[in-house]
């Protein structure tokens, strides 16, 4: 067990000894104070899929959450994380989304508190469904955060209704747009998480990125078209450059309005080869 490990286990049981002592001392008060920590961690750790694309490409774009574009030809989808907290797929469902993507983790420090309702509502209401974590290339190894990744939600399985998890890649919300790491570097960071993925796993990460900051981040000539699956942002009515390496996306995230909404390139049987991995 690594010392990140222990101490989120201490962290953990003081949490889980802090309610309990709320619950005998105040029965109204117990859920309340819980759910404001709960609230208070998700905004201060939790950068969900895009935000950070958004925040620094929307006025290079035609923002479609800012007009009455319709939506894009394919299979519907959405993602969510842990700021939409219990999610009704009913209603998603009865909307025509047919898939989605389920935030897990951000680093080594993060997890969704709603990954279980979320991953598994998503699975019972009849979506195929993946999670999903956002890289900090500059807090420790690609290696690393994949293990913490698959241990905590990014597992596959062959049920044909598991998507391979998604290696979530944008500006660095908390400094330098690369995470002061050169295009060599951060190719290698990602090969470091897409091998230990796919050894882990048995399916190499699906990658979600912009192509802007792909191409200033990471580059062309690093061969991952070969084994990964593209997952492009673009908040507009047409998908537009493609990152350095890929020829054309198999998903792609249009807009954040309601909510993240996503289009699968395909069929819904070829979006369930995909998760069997055929």
């Amino acid at each position: 067990m690594t010392a990140t490990r222990r101490r989120l286990g201490r962290h953990a049981t003081i949490t889980v000894l802090a309610v309990i002592a709320l619950a005998c001392s105040s029965l109204l008060v117990a859920p309340a104070a819980s759910a404001g920590a709960i609230a208070e961690y998700i905004h201060r750790h939790d950068h969900p899929l895009g935000s950070q694309i958004v925040k620094h490409e929307r006025s290079q774009q035609q923002a479609a959450a800012d007009d009455d574009a319709s939506e894009p030809d394919g299979l519907e989808g959405i993602d969510v994380s842990g700021w939409q907290g219990e999610v009704d797929w009913q209603h998603w469902w009865e909307q025509g989304k047919r898939f989605a993507y389920v935030k897990a983790t951000e680093g080594t420090g993060y997890t969704n508190p709603y990954f279980t309702q979320q991953y598994d509502g998503s699975y019972d209401v009849g979506m195929i469904r993946g999670a999903y974590h956002f890289a900090l290339p500059d807090r420790s190894s690609g290696a690393t955060q994949a293990t913490y990744f698959v241990e905590r939600g990014g597992e596959w399985s062959s049920d044909g209704k598991t998507l391979p998890g998604a290696l979530d890649l944008e500006y660095n919300p908390y400094g330098a747009t690369c995470y002061g790491k050169s295009q060599r570097a951060m190719r290698s960071w990602i090969a470091d998480f897409h091998d230990t993925y796919h050894e882990i796993t048995g399916r190499y990460p699906v990658i979600y990125t912009s192509a802007s900051w792909w191409n200033t981040c990471v580059g062309d000539g690093h061969g991952f078209e070969d084994t990964v699956s593209m997952w492009v942002a673009r908040y507009s009515d047409e998908v537009g450059e493609m990152p350095a390496g890929w020829d054309f996306h198999t998903f792609w995230q249009y807009t954040n309005h309601p909510i993240d909404q996503n289009v699968f390139n395909g069929s819904r049987a070829q979006l369930r080869a995909l998760a069997s991995g055929d």
